[in-house]
């Protein structure tokens, strides 16, 4: 198999090119980008063997986002999006020793995103001595000793943190919590802690299960679909085909969101002669350019219209729900003034919203970022399930909350116990399992675990899967707290800033991608996944490794238990041989899971028991649904300051940029941009087209500056602006999260634009 050439020059942006943003998405540009992109990576026999057994019930995951398949499978069940996730994992280009004798580590850190990436696959172990300025290779018997010497050197357990990606499989999580647990300590931070923890956080306190409560069905079948804070057409773009069957069916649905976004304009479904060269379907049909941070005053201005018409369902509200008297009390209080200023919106657009709410007998909400990432988020989220609790929109077809995950596995990596505070039912199974006692402590989340890391707490960082330093706030403060570790390793299958920030000592263990063949002594192994939905399903690569080297993330976790805890009473070997046996242990330990290997096995997996929507059963304190009251405060910004939301690229997954277009939003060639209302830029005296730093501001009186963005007037919210991340984490304060779930504020950040310097 030919190796493709990586790339050699760093792209800037001097070539940048804007035009009017696009009205429609996907379509035969999608088809290009996306078979463009898998070419340009894999070669065409390379292609067609991967993309045709994405998502497929006999095939592999794709590496990207969580949205589920479905029963029906068409040939091609990918999207755009989707085929650049597979090439990106499934090149052929390839990083050897050879490219870090050739590259120090301090000429990686000044890298961008985007090449980083494009080196290509990393191949076999490498050992960042102390002191030195390169990595080198070294042997997986040596790189385990050394990790494990460490960990055993450590004065408590509590002074290692072990990170997790969703992109981690199941069978891998569960090993790798036993792992720590067995270790000693539950500092278990993953992605969630960053996106969707206040999504968990706010559903187990109000429904008793902190996951979305439909089914793929349950869109369908929806009278009415919010998509509140979302941007499927890039973030989840086979999204796309359950809102037009939606729409098919005869549903509406109501855009909310600070930004006009092509998807949820008009979908070109490429799966359909009509998409690729009809005009294809309109989705939104209502749109409500809400400012930054007003979802929280929307559905308070809704509920309390509900309850002026007493169109709320009584029934309901008292066989199933407590709390509704004090929430009748704190809504007869609502300020319209302070609705329509947080909002930005108008009372006869909040009217004409109430008119969708009560012509439909099934309500559906999803949300993404644009709801989780802000101070009052869980608040926010507890106030949709208000709306949809009054009128009995919980626990029947076509009705439900529906938090869009993105990773592929990030639920799965929760169910399996990747979570720094675990229930004690969980540990009770765990511990009753294996015949050890694991911590009860709680341990570090994302944000707990920088802090632990810049206060000298922390020596040794274990990151499995992801872009830590990339995917973290305050970019500057996160990667001085990582140099700080003694060990720093990182479990990857590509190239990425992460090595480049490195402890004292540095080790990058290649690892298995989701395309890839798993042969182990047992044979060749399956892996499971589960989606946004609840939805549990195999993943079976079929491709050769990138490197005879590879290990997947199975073995290396077992492997690393036997070099760190051989006395600890736990058989590892049987569980890298055989992940069946991992997943024997998972049916005794997780509920829902009983006769797993079984159950993964039939086409399209099973569907894990959700009480709130199977039984109408709330596993609350009370045994009912908590309705609940949120104080509705204004963010209000300083004069000549702007809201900013830090978003995603159409080129780019997560902390993965694939290229440096955004086709759907008319940039072409670059990155470092800020969308703002044209009427803004007036008022602050500034051109479209200038140069501009962002700077941000918040309560420490921190400077923290992203320099040399272009501004590009755009049709954002009065008030409001967007640009890219993670260019733009370095302006959101590390100590700036949400009340309760402690996730950072990426969504309302506070900045002001200066003259670039």
């Amino acid at each position: 198999m030919p190796s493709r050439r990586p790339a050699t020059d760093d792209a800037d942006d001097a070539g940048m090119e804007v035009t009017p943003p696009e009205r429609a998405a996907a379509g035969l540009p999608g088809v290009r980008a996306g078979l463009g992109e898998a070419l340009r990576e894999m070669g065409p026999r390379r292609t067609a063997l991967t993309l045709l057994r994405v998502n497929q019930k006999d095939g592999f995951d794709c590496p990207g986002c969580a949205w589920p398949e479905g029963d029906h499978r068409h040939v091609a069940e990918f999207c755009e999006n989707g085929a650049k996730a597979v090439a990106e994992e499934a090149t052929t280009r390839r990083v050897t020793r050879e490219f870090f004798a050739a590259h120090p580590v301090t000429e990686l850190a000044e890298r961008s995103d985007h090449w980083l990436g494009k080196q290509g696959r990393l191949t076999e172990p490498m050992l960042k001595r102390a002191g030195s300025d390169h990595y080198e290779p070294v042997s997986w018997d040596e790189a385990f000793a050394l990790v494990a010497a460490e960990l055993t050197a450590l004065s408590s357990p509590d002074e290692a943190v072990f990170y997790t990606s969703g992109r981690t499989s199941n069978e891998a999580a569960f090993a790798y919590q036993l792992f720590v647990r067995a270790f000693g300590t539950n500092n278990l931070p993953d992605c969630s802690n960053m996106c969707h923890e206040s999504s968990g956080s706010a559903l187990t306190e109000t429904l008793g299960v902190g996951k979305g409560s439909v089914l793929l069905e349950d869109l369908h079948t929806a009278d009415l679909i919010f998509v509140v804070g979302q941007n499927p057409g890039t973030n989840h773009p086979r999204m796309l085909s359950a809102l037009e069957r939606a729409k098919k069916a005869g549903a509406r649905i109501v855009a909310v969101n600070p930004l006009p976004e092509a998807g949820l304009i008009r979908f070109k479904n490429p799966q359909k002669a009509s998409g690729l060269v009809g005009r294809g379907t309109p989705l939104a049909d209502l749109f409500l350019q809400i400012r930054v941070n007003g979802d929280l005053a929307l559905f308070q201005a809704l509920n309390r219209l509900l309850l002026d018409k007493d169109e709320v369902d009584h029934e309901f509200l008292a066989a199933h729900t407590d709390g509704f008297d004090e929430l009748a009390a704190h809504l007869r209080t609502l300020d319209w003034d302070q609705v329509l200023e947080a909002t930005g919106l108008s009372r006869e657009q909040i009217d004409e919203t109430l008119a969708e709410v009560l012509r439909a007998e099934r309500i559906v909400v999803c949300w993404a970022m644009g709801l989780t990432q802000h101070k009052n988020s869980v608040p926010t989220i507890r106030e949709v399930v208000n709306f949809l609790l009054l009128r009995g929109n919980v626990g029947r077809p076509g009705a439900g909350v529906c938090p869009v995950r993105g990773h592929s596995n990030v639920q799965g990596d929760r169910t399996m116990g990747i979570y720094e505070k675990p229930a004690p039912a969980f540990l009770d199974a765990l511990g009753a399992e294996f015949g050890f006692e694991p911590p009860r402590e709680h341990g570090v989340d994302t944000v707990a675990a920088i802090r632990a890391m810049r206060e000298g707490r922390i020596k040794v960082f274990f990151g499995m899967g992801g872009n830590f330093v990339r995917a973290a706030p305050d970019s500057a403060v996160t990667e001085a707290a990582m140099r700080t570790c003694r060990l720093t390793v990182q479990v990857s299958t590509k190239l990425n800033r992460s090595h480049a920030v490195a402890g004292e000592q540095a080790l990058i263990l290649p690892t298995l991608g989701r395309t890839e063949l798993d042969v182990r002594a047992g044979g060749p192994q399956i892996v499971s996944v589960e989606d946004s939905m609840g939805m549990v399903h195999a993943s079976r690569g079929r491709l050769r490794p990138a490197s005879p080297e590879l290990l997947s993330e199975v073995a290396i976790v077992c492997r690393l238990a036997r070099a760190a805890l051989p006395g600890a009473g736990i058989d590892w070997a049987p569980l890298e041989d055989d992940y069946d046996r991992i997943r024997d242990h998972i049916s005794r330990v997780v509920p829902g899971f009983a006769d797993y290997n079984a159950r993964v096995r039939r086409p399209g997996g099973f569907t894990l028991p959700h009480a709130p929507r199977d039984e109408r059963r709330f596993p609350t304190a009370s045994g009912k649904a908590r309705i609940t009251v949120n104080p509705l405060e204004v963010l209000r910004v300083p004069e000549g300051r702007l809201l900013l939301q830090t978003i995603r690229s159409h080129d780019q997954y997560n902390t993965t940029v694939y290229g440096l277009d955004d086709r759907y939003r008319g940039v072409r060639a670059g990155r470092r941009v800020v969308f703002v209302n044209p009427a803004d830029l007036e008022a602050l005296g500034i051109a479209d087209g200038a140069l501009v730093d962002l700077v941000g501001e918040w309560a420490d009186g921190v400077e923290r500056r992203a320099p040399a963005f272009r501004v590009i007037g755009y049709p954002t919210a009065r008030g409001c602006a967007a640009a890219y991340f993670p260019e733009t984490n370095v302006l959101v304060p590390l100590d700036s999260t949400a009340d309760v779930s402690n996730t950072p504020t990426s969504k309302s950040v506070i900045v002001r634009l200066e003259p670039a310097g």
